[in-house]
């Protein structure tokens, strides 16, 4: 039933687009919120939850991640340098599949932050994990009290946790906030070269092997300097979590 992975992977290879002119001299893992980066949030997250090693994947500006993270010397950093193409979400965990054995690791997309409410998000996911059940558990955010939130909310999830898709010109009252516990097994499937982690996604749902576990706290998506601007003023106002 529950298992803590010791390896995880944040997926810091985004060219920032939308986050300008805040990425203009830097990816957007290296913008600062609460005077740290959103890499560091992230990997300071799975340092707490018990993970030995993180790989990091990098793209544009990646020798900029690449001499940031010299400085951590907590836990063991793997680069994973995608300079040369660009492999999308799903790609990106499938290129990295060999440093993760047959076990379940976290991953993290880098412009996702939160403050914990009572009890560590990562630890009641690792608690939550069935194998026989499961080929993925990812974090559900309630749509409605985010901060960067766009959109109409990604997934419905059932009494026992079960996700499906919202259906077209409906609601939905949970959103990604990018962290899942994910099975090698599952992203083995996904085709070669890039793709969308959703691929994958559907693959579980077909299967009824999808699920979610409701985050608890505050959810903050940095996808544009605005949000990075509305998660500055509300941290400002509250003591940062580990």
């Amino acid at each position: 039933m529950a298992f803590t992975p010791t390896r995880g992977m944040v997926l810091a290879a985004g060219l920032g687009t939308r986050m300008r002119p805040l990425t203009n001299d830097r990816p957007k893992a290296l913008v600062e919120v609460a005077g740290r980066t959103l890499l560091d949030h992230a990997i300071d997250r799975f340092v707490a939850a018990g993970v030995k090693m993180v790989v990091v994947n990098v793209h544009y500006k990646g020798e900029m991640i690449i001499a940031h993270l010299k400085s951590r010397k907590d836990v063991e950093i793997r680069i994973q340098d995608e300079r040369d193409t660009l492999l999308d979400t799903g790609g990106a965990l499938k290129r990295a599949l060999p440093q993760f054995g047959n076990e379940p690791f976290f991953t993290y997309n880098s412009d996702s932050i939160w403050l914990e409410s009572l009890a560590s998000n990562l630890g009641r996911m690792c608690a939550a994990w069935d194998d026989a059940a499961m080929d993925c558990l990812m974090l559900m955010a309630p749509a409605f009290n985010s901060i960067g939130m766009e959109g109409k909310g990604d997934f419905t999830m059932d009494a026992n946790g079960r996700l499906t898709r919202r259906e077209p010109q409906r609601v939905a009252p949970f959103a990604w906030p990018g962290v899942q516990m994910i099975h090698p097994r599952l992203v083995a499937k996904g085709p070669e070269g890039a793709f969308s982690t959703n691929k994958l996604w559907d693959l579980a749902i077909a299967q009824g092997r999808l699920f979610g576990i409701r985050l608890d706290g505050k959810w903050m998506h940095i996808g544009t300097p605005e949000a990075r601007a509305e998660a500055e003023e509300f941290m400002a106002h509250r003591d940062l979590a580990p």
